[in-house]
């Protein structure tokens, strides 16, 4: 973990899929810390008209896109989730734009004087992205309350193992972020432990 001094510190929040980080994410927005998500990034990257668009079309065919030229991202994932080979060649297509994209929201946060920004990344560590950030948060819950909030999402048990697999461990990921938010109990009690790390890092006076 590095600190900044007075510079502004950048969060790389993470965890397993399905295990809350949209939930601790919005915690640290209602803070008043800026928040973006690369999830959301992926999504405009591969808007109609963008070059990734172009770029998974060519790699993958027509059929991931509808007559309107919008990917059909639900039928890819089955796809590329699927097969290992696959899912490394959309990676490779993705992950360096939304990279691209995250480190220049940061770049305004800094020039904002923003105290403090966070960027969602579910693949922060498999992606080696953690010396970008001067400290990592990972957010977790049991096994049981995955399959639960996947299985409420309306993945299949198989499409389930399938995303896990995709990623690391949680416990892989749990020893190598800085702080760690166990997300059961509901939304006060993340909301508690955030606040503890905000005060670790001390952001707690700068932040509401």
């Amino acid at each position: 973990m590095r600190y900044a001094g007075q510079a502004m510190k950048l969060l790389g929040l993470t965890g397993g899929v399905g295990m809350g980080k949209s939930a601790a994410a919005a915690c640290l927005a209602e803070r008043g810390l800026p928040v973006v998500d690369t999830d959301e990034l992926a999504r405009q990257l591969v808007a109609p008209g963008q070059p990734a668009n172009a770029e998974i079309r060519a790699a993958f065919g027509d059929k991931f896109f509808d007559s309107g030229g919008a990917l059909r991202r639900e039928a890819l994932a089955r796809e590329v989730f699927g097969d290992e080979t696959a899912r490394r060649r959309l990676e490779a297509i993705l992950h360096p734009r939304i990279r691209d994209a995250w480190q220049a929201r940061a770049a305004v946060w800094r020039a904002e004087g923003r105290p403090a920004g966070v960027v969602v990344i579910p693949l922060l560590f498999e992606t080696h992205a953690a010396d970008a950030f001067d400290a990592t948060i990972c957010v977790a819950c049991s096994a049981a309350s995955q399959r639960e909030r996947l299985a409420a999402r309306g993945w299949s048990p198989e499409a389930s193992a399938q995303r896990i697999r995709a990623q690391w461990p949680i416990e892989d990921k749990l020893v190598a972020a800085d702080f760690a938010v166990w997300a059961e109990g509901g939304l006060e009690r993340t909301a508690e432990q955030l606040r503890c790390i905000l005060r670790e890092l001390e952001l707690a006076p700068v932040v509401q």
